[in-house]
């Protein structure tokens, strides 16, 4: 690479403010790394004047959609908490719709996959965005394949980052498409952050915890499997309670609840082993405790649904540090 890389990120009224400062920081080390000007990062504003963050900071653009911005290597769209909600404005839509396919790569850092899905861009493609609004980019644009655990997403042209701090790691592997794996590590240790992110997002996320539903006997029902969930809660035992038929309450169940008693008791359980293990509890007595078999049925379960094992859920997120836990 010898001419400056332009990598301009476009910052909506209401923007996060990380999602914009995050990856212009990676790339800006990136330059302090190579000991020359590799990229040229620029915001771009939808309009003139300052552009207001959520957090009441307010932003001075490089540039207006429209203004003459010279070739754009890398195009990124930032996210803001609403941008689920608004209406895109028009002009950035068919600005984004120009420009984006223009440059050599682009895409969004966390919600702003709503703003570039209204492009038709994403049609077809696979992204992700925070794990807390992926089923409502789903509803809203079904042609889109939403990878909502993955930290990022490469598709083609297209790249994608999951919630907010996640538009680092995107800059970091972008730097390291550019300019190799010794820049990159040597940014991310500049950092203090991950060089690749152990496990997805969603072990930051609590969409996944069992929440009681339907009439007010089934929650009764739900409510004491969260309250114990090592007694055996199997169909015919649950629907004891309720004084049905097995087969009666498990089609009442899935009609009512939207999935199965079986699956329904497993997330209440692994609801119950992360709140276990972020006190600081060994898996074998999580498992013990949370009606798993043993620690390595816990294992596959919490793996599956949460994307990482119990031991490093543990490890990441107990309250207190583990080495006073097993010194007590």
């Amino acid at each position: 690479m010898t001419r400056s890389k332009t990598i301009a990120i476009l910052a909506v009224p209401g923007v996060q403010l990380l999602d914009v400062s995050g990856p212009l920081d990676v790339f800006a080390e990136a330059n302090v790394q190579t000991g020359r000007e590799v990229y040229r990062p620029v915001v771009i504003a939808v309009g003139h004047g300052h552009i207001r963050s959520s957090s009441g900071v307010r932003l001075v653009a490089d540039y207006v959609i429209g203004d003459n911005i010279g070739a754009v290597d890398t195009l990124l769209v930032a996210g803001c908490p609403n941008a689920a909600d608004i209406q895109p404005d028009a002009a950035m839509v068919a600005w984004l719709r120009s420009a984006a396919p223009a440059a050599r790569r682009y895409g969004s850092v966390c919600s702003g996959a709503f703003l570039l899905a209204a492009t038709g861009l994403l049609d077809g493609r696979r992204v992700t965005t925070h794990w807390a609004v992926a089923d409502r980019l789903v509803e809203a644009y079904p042609g889109i394949t939403v990878e909502a655990d993955a930290i990022q997403v490469r598709d083609g042209q297209l790249r994608t980052a999951a919630g907010v701090t996640a538009g680092l790691d995107l800059a970091l592997a972008l730097v390291e498409e550019d300019l190799g794996h010794e820049i990159a590590m040597r940014v991310a240790g500049q950092l203090v952050m991950f060089f690749k992110r152990p496990g997805g997002q969603m072990q930051f996320s609590r969409k996944g915890e069992a929440a009681p539903a339907g009439r007010s006997a089934l929650q009764e029902v739900q409510r004491w499997i969260a309250a114990n969930p090592a007694v055996n809660h199997s169909v015919a035992t649950l629907a004891q309670r309720m004084e049905l038929s097995p087969r009666h309450f498990a089609r009442l169940f899935r009609d009512e609840v939207g999935m199965t008693p079986a699956a329904w008791v497993e997330a209440a359980r692994i609801t119950a082993a992360r709140h276990l293990l972020e006190e600081g509890h060994a898996p074998k007595q999580v498992a013990v405790e949370c009606g798993f078999a043993d620690a390595d049925t816990l294992r596959r379960a919490f793996a599956r649904q949460i994307g990482v094992t119990p031991a490093e859920y543990r490890k990441r997120h107990a309250k207190v540090h583990l080495g006073a836990l097993e010194n007590a």
